[in-house]
């Protein structure tokens, strides 16, 4: 049962073409083939998942009513919470970590009987563009085994994109969704921050971070992200709204009305031409499906990456200093009774953190320190009232805005280890529409054979989920 979709998935169930078990166990095999080479999941859930597996086709054999996501097997990325399942977040420091609780996510997924197929790999802590700075494993590209699927939920997406799971989460802070599946050729969407709950999130930007689907199709994404979404009480920065229901309201013909921005800064920034050819085609499409583009300018654009790299780190400094390996979990190999409380927090945090987590929370602890806030931390969130604003205008003019997703198609494995500027220039696209805390989605252009994923990435404002949806469900009809 190769490369279903969720909507595909929930025909057959219903028809009795296939048992929920016998779909979950297709894509259990599928891991066990693929990911020795692969490297998506840190955990697999067999029994679990088929536990819920047979619970649904009770429900199915008894004709009850069946949610939209009843029988659906999910990858979770390993910094969301499940409840008596382990949760690392790539990091050594939560290593023998056990989730107490289940994320508001989860909760909703479990209303619908989804099925969790097991954990996936990050970068530690969500920190990284590539999936390299796990401390557990390298995930590999699906299409390139010798390069990255992008990152901080490059498990995710791989696994979506290796078949093996037909829907995952990630979590996206400046990009995590977005690069990752424009790097593997699936669909990833960001949502409004706020529009789905951050609680059981492990975090690490918290004006920043946002869960969100990855998936096969625009319309998958629609139905994981109507489930997922809405107010969660133990989360009061998620959204009073009621849901969108945008899968019931995917819409082709209102797409086809839009007015969409291109904005200059994003089409001036030295991108691989092979990225500025796949756009070029996109565009002719939407062209020729009465679809109106007006160019556009994002000014502070520039400033983005700069305030990003100030802003999250600042928030991951203080995010991180609740992990001192005397609460949630021990390092391996540390005896507490050598040290005395300073010299414990130094040497488990200098064990239990990797570099890249190192280095931001340096930076981030620099920037907040007396003397250097009002200069660096403040200018930056100065700055990104400036970025907020930018957009705010030009949704005056157009009703989404259509961008690279990055600069390049994905790179080689071990190519920016060494170079941390380099690997943060990946997110320069994504950056803003995060530091705005708008909706963005990045949908894979017609791919060549033998060429590597190249995504496409559609802004939409506020809460305006639909308008990216339906104008990315566009783009698949051909």
């Amino acid at each position: 049962m190769p490369d279903l979709t969720i909507q595909r998935i929930q025909a057959g169930l219903r028809s009795k073409e296939f048992s929920a078990r016998e779909l979950t166990q297709n894509y259990l095999q599928t891991i066990a083939q693929k990911d020795g080479d692969i490297q998506a999941f840190l955990a697999v859930y067999s029994n679990q998942a088929l536990e819920t597996a047979t619970r649904v086709d009770e429900i199915i054999a008894s004709d009850g009513i069946l949610e939209p996501l009843a029988g659906v097997p999910i990858a979770i990325k390993d910094n969301i919470l499940i409840e008596n399942q382990k949760a690392t977040a790539g990091s050594k420091m939560l290593e023998n970590y056990t989730a107490l609780y289940d994320a508001g996510v989860i909760r909703k997924l479990k209303k619908h009987n989804a099925i969790f197929l097991g954990k996936t790999n990050l970068d530690e802590f969500a920190m990284g563009s590539s999936t390299e700075n796990s401390a557990y494993q390298i995930t590999k590209n699906p299409h390139d085994l010798t390069r990255v699927p992008g990152g901080s939920s490059g498990g995710s997406t791989a696994a979506v994109a290796a078949q093996m799971a037909p829907a995952a989460l990630g979590s996206d802070t400046g990009g995590s969704i977005r690069q990752p599946a424009h790097f593997c050729g699936v669909v990833g969407l960001k949502p409004t921050y706020g529009s789905v709950s951050r609680s059981g999130l492990i975090a690490m930007a918290s004006s920043l971070d946002q869960i969100g689907p990855i998936t096969q199709t625009v319309a998958d994404a629609a139905i994981v992200f109507d489930a997922i979404s809405g107010n969660d009480p133990y989360d009061n920065t998620s959204t009073q709204e009621k849901n969108q229901n945008t899968f019931a309201n995917l819409d082709t013909q209102k797409a086809k009305g839009m007015t969409v921005g291109l904005p200059k800064e994003y089409f001036e920034s030295g991108s691989d031409p092979e990225v500025n050819k796949a756009l070029e085609e996109v565009i002719q499409y939407y062209q020729s499906q009465g679809v109106v583009f007006k160019e556009i300018s994002l000014p502070h654009t520039k400033y983005g990456l700069a305030c990003y790299y100030i802003i999250q780190p600042a928030q991951v400094s203080s995010n991180l200093a609740r992990f001192d390996t005397i609460r949630y979990s021990p390092v391996y190999g540390i005896d507490s009774q050598q040290h005395d409380l300073e010299k414990l927090y130094i040497h488990s945090r200098s064990l239990g953190f990797g570099q890249e987590t190192q280095r931001r929370i340096m930076l981030g602890t620099f920037v907040l320190s007396s003397g250097y806030y009002d200069a660096y931390y403040k200018k930056a969130e100065e700055a990104r009232e400036y970025i907020r604003d930018d957009f705010q205008k030009a949704f005056g003019e157009v009703d989404t805005i259509l961008t690279p997703v990055a600069p390049t198609p994905a790179f080689k494995i071990g190519e920016k280890t060494q170079d941390p500027l380099s690997m943060y220039l990946s997110d320069i696209f994504s950056v803003p529409a995060s530091l705005a805390g708008l909706p963005a989605i990045s949908i894979p252009t017609r791919k060549q054979p033998d060429s590597l994923p190249i995504g496409f990435q559609i802004i939409g404002q506020h809460f305006h989920e639909s308008d990216i949806l339906n104008l990315g469900h566009l783009y698949e009809q051909v």
